[in-house]
């Protein structure tokens, strides 16, 4: 009920501004080619700029005009050839101000002066003393307050210093902090003065869209020369920033309750038009009736299919006033919700200033109820979600640590086992187990002389030895280094097999 209500007060409003400007009277604005300039043809082929001038360091191509480029010490500016012959005006100023490092420097500034500034000044590439108003974007912070990129305007009477150290400091009108350096999208100053009010909108460069502008400064009882001249200049320092301006679009304001000239047509050239209107008509219809002839089964080429109708201009108009009028609804909804988000914080602040005073009172006697004022201090939904939260990530740590603590026990039993299956697979400096090595030798020895006996023996007792030779004490030694030898490179194999598979574990 209460957004309801806020709704039909925002729509009564609108209605009353509705009213009001309705009984007033319009305002006239027309647009000065004269005084503007804009690409793609912004400059001749000869290099001037139609109805300016600009000289220094400047650079006019058919895209922009480059008034600094990102070299030291650099100064440029661009003026008008005439005076201004009207008092209120609107500038367009589309720019942009780029540089490789962090911070740039020195700036560039808007001019509407009594007489054209120097092309080479000491403010912002322009003349000092000036009288009229400047409107400087100044990038490079003089007075080390940490405030720039700003933007500010300053209005001189022709007798005083611009403060350049301070930044203008008292001097200036109005200004706002904004950053207008390296963006992905020209930035955009819309400056008007009508009725000695100046205004400066800004659009930061941060999307495409044209009409994201927010107000940087308004002030009023700003009284300017007349016919005076427009200006744009800029100027480098030790840092350096290519500072250029895409197009310069002035508008005038006609005079307060000022209409619109009407210039009524004569009944000669009434009648003229109508007569030609009428015989291209008739033309128009010959001519499709030869086509017609021409091209008896072609159907689809109609004329009539290539206009719109009555019907379907009425059609696409009331679409698209619905269309704009849902724009706005949604705009209007938009804002209350900002509204409400911003009541809500409000809100929500009270509250713990609240808090904050309740919880000094002292706590009641044991045994008694608390105060019905008082403030109880009790645990916060976000709280016991950050608990539950501390409790998971601590129950996880623990899983992960028994899980490798099983892991590295399952190791170590792996580790036994082996080492009970093969105890001589044991890691030593000489890479096998000596001793058992030769135990397991001298066993081997002793159980070929056992067999060696046993086979003397039961050859002794069945007949004498052959005629052949028996075998010596030599081959028997040599069968013997050969059985050793095979037995070392075993072990060795073996041992080196383990300690591979140890590597593992």
């Amino acid at each position: 009920m209460e957004r309801l209500i806020q709704i039909l007060s925002v729509f009564l409003l609108i209605s009353l501004l509705f009213i009001n400007s309705s009984t007033g009277y319009k305002v006239i604005k027309k647009f000065e080619y004269k005084f503007s300039f804009k690409p793609p043809y912004l400059a001749q082929r000869d290099g001037s700029v139609p109805f300016w001038e600009y000289g220094g360091n400047a650079i006019a191509s058919s895209d922009n005009v480059r008034l600094a480029p990102s070299l030291k010490s650099q100064k440029g500016a661009i003026w008008t050839k005439n005076p201004v012959p009207f008092d209120y005006w609107e500038v367009d100023l589309l720019f942009r101000v780029t540089g490789r490092g962090r911070v740039g420097a020195d700036g560039l500034a808007f001019w509407y002066t009594q007489s054209k500034g120097a092309y080479d000044g000491e403010v912002f590439g322009s003349s000092d003393k000036w009288n009229g108003l400047g409107v400087f974007f100044d990038s490079f912070d003089n007075d080390n307050k940490h405030n720039n990129p700003y933007i500010y305007a300053v209005q001189n009477d022709g007798n005083k210093l611009f403060d350049h150290q301070n930044d203008g400091g008292a001097q200036q009108l109005g200004g706002c902090l904004r950053d207008f350096r390296n963006k992905h999208f020209p930035t955009r100053a819309k400056i008007n003065y009508h009725n000695n009010v100046l205004t400066l909108m800004f659009n930061n460069g941060l999307n495409s869209n044209e009409d994201d502008f927010e107000m940087c400064f308004r002030v009023e009882n700003v009284v300017l020369p007349k016919n005076g001249y427009f200006g744009v200049s800029a100027a480098t320092g030790g840092l350096a920033d290519d500072h250029d301006v895409i197009h310069l679009l002035t508008s005038s304001y006609g005079a307060p309750g000022a209409t619109a000239p009407e210039t009524p047509v004569s009944p000669e050239d009434h009648a003229k038009l109508q007569q030609e209107y009428l015989d291209y008509q008739k033309q128009l219809e010959l001519q499709k009736e030869e086509y017609r002839k021409e091209h008896p089964g072609d159907k689809a080429a109609e004329m009539e299919d290539f206009y719109e109708s009555d019907s379907q201009r009425e059609l696409r108009q009331i679409f698209q006033g619905q269309n704009q009028i849902f724009g706005e609804v949604k705009e209007l909804s938009r804002k209350l919700d900002e509204i409400v988000g911003k009541q809500e914080r409000t809100m929500s602040l009270i509250s713990q200033q609240a808090g904050a005073i309740g919880a000094n009172i002292p706590p009641p006697p044991a045994g008694q109820p608390p105060q019905a004022g008082g403030y109880v201090d009790t645990i916060r939904r976000h709280e016991v979600d950050a608990i539950f939260n501390n409790q998971n990530q601590f129950q996880n740590a623990i899983s992960e640590m028994r899980q490798f603590v099983l892991e590295i026990k399952q190791r170590i039993d792996t580790v036994i086992n082996n080492q009970a299956k093969a105890p001589t697979a044991q890691v030593h400096a000489v890479g096998f187990d000596t001793q058992s090595l030769v135990n397991e030798v001298r066993d081997g020895l002793n159980q070929v002389k056992v067999n060696v006996a046993q086979v003397s023996a039961h050859l002794g007792q069945q007949s004498s030895c052959p005629t052949v030779n028996c075998v010596t004490f030599t081959s028997v030694l040599i069968i013997v280094a050969v059985q050793l030898v095979l037995i070392l490179g075993y072990n060795i194999y073996r041992d080196n097999r383990d300690n591979q598979a140890k590597k593992f574990y």
